[in-house]
């Protein structure tokens, strides 16, 4: 008899993510993985396995319910891995509000709690919704779960989650909730197995792809972040603009005369690194840029992350281990320099050969601060609580 086999999904505003996992004597291995670009024309599926890559066009069009989208490349997955034996899905699902606190079984109940939340992740939810209903559709037999990308933050005390407005809109939702929580919690595991005694130690880690947040953890436990009440907030990104006066969103309304989906649009798909540069939304691109903008963007990129860093260090009282993570985080070294050199007030020094390299340990000797480039894993935490669920639902059904 064959192993059990999950699917797990891990959406963005334009693209997912897919991975495939084997379940061998309670854990989850990987064994592939594809990724399909909604933005590209024509639609393809980048297939992943074991090491071997392909680009498989899809021929279906995406609709609203991407049902024909998902058989196909369920489709094209089968011809590569074993499907019949496929007995659980995961998603990531961006927003748990304050009704989530760990991951859930997907029922009926559990989904009208999750559709309620839309409002808080306009762009992300609706995409894990899709999703959801798709395998619902096609494979209704499977048990699916979801996992939030704000429950690891709920440790969070109420001082920092509150905005200083008036505590009715506290009340109703109005609040910090902080984003990235699977990446974070991938990376507070990684601690625990290689360096336990960093894990207890005063934390920041800093989340770096097309989305980028940082995180303060007091004993491995999330105490504070950079995003807060939407994935806008906090440090700038590649299209999204990070912290904002409010004042300038009442300005593009007022004076501007432009519309609550004009102003969505230019915060979350035409600001930060691309806005700032008007170049590009990719970091390598501007570092191999000559142009003065691009330098700027980067420069602005690396004063706001140095910022957010010390700012989570007022919040632990003091600075011991600095994580960085994500696409930029873990691949490009000059981002890192940047951002380091801003915090050498707080002890942090790297050892310039070492940053080069993308080491595990990036510090110098003499450094107070001990500095980690250490790669997440959304997609694991995704198959680990996938996992857990459906034995869980097994064994109540």
């Amino acid at each position: 008899m064959n192993d059990p086999l999950l699917l797990t999904f891990n959406p963005g505003s334009s693209t997912v993510k897919i991975g495939l996992f084997r379940v061998t004597s309670g854990a989850a291995v990987r064994i592939g993985q594809g990724t399909i670009d909604f933005r590209q024309q024509p639609l393809r599926l980048h297939l992943n396995n074991n090491g071997e890559t392909r680009d498989i066009p899809l021929i279906s069009r995406v609709t609203d319910d991407l049902h024909d989208v998902l058989d196909e490349t369920l489709g094209w997955f089968a011809t590569h891995f074993p499907l019949d034996d496929l007995v659980s899905v995961g998603h990531r699902v961006v927003h748990g509000g304050d009704h989530f606190t760990g991951p859930v079984a997907i029922d009926d109940d559990t989904l009208a709690a999750i559709t309620a939340l839309v409002p808080l992740a306009p762009l992300h939810q609706p995409q894990s919704l899709r999703l959801i209903r798709a395998i619902r559709h096609l494979r209704p037999h499977l048990i699916q779960s979801a996992s939030f990308d704000t429950a690891f933050h709920r440790t969070q005390t109420d001082l920092v989650r509150r905005f200083a407005i008036p505590r009715q809109l506290f009340d109703q939702g109005i609040k910090r909730y902080g984003f990235h929580g699977l990446s974070y919690q991938f990376i507070i595991g990684q601690l625990m197995q290689q360096f336990p005694r960093l894990a207890h130690s005063n934390v920041v880690a800093a989340h770096l792809g097309s989305g980028a947040s940082l995180a303060a953890f007091d004993d491995g436990k999330s105490c504070d972040t950079s995003m807060g009440f939407s994935t806008l907030d906090g440090i700038p990104m590649s299209t999204r603009c990070g912290a904002l006066d409010a004042g300038v969103v009442l300005h593009l309304l007022e004076q501007q005369r432009m519309s609550a989906a004009e102003i969505e649009d230019l915060l979350y798909t035409k600001s930060g690194l691309l806005g700032v540069s008007g170049l590009s939304a990719d970091s390598r691109e501007l570092l191999a840029s000559r142009r003065p903008e691009a330098r700027e963007a980067l420069d602005l990129f690396a004063f706001r992350i140095a910022g957010e860093a010390a700012r989570l260090a007022t919040t632990l009282g003091g600075l011991d281990t600095l994580v960085f993570t994500a696409g930029i985080g873990e691949h490009q070294p000059e981002v890192r320099s940047a951002v380091c050199e801003r915090l050498a007030w707080l002890g942090v020094e790297l050892d310039r050969q070492l940053n080069a390299g993308n080491a595990r340990v990036i510090s110098s000797a003499r450094s107070r601060v001990t500095v980690l480039v250490l790669p997440t894993d959304e997609e694991q935490i995704i198959a680990n609580e996938a996992v857990a669920i459906h034995h869980r639902e097994e064994s109540t059904s």
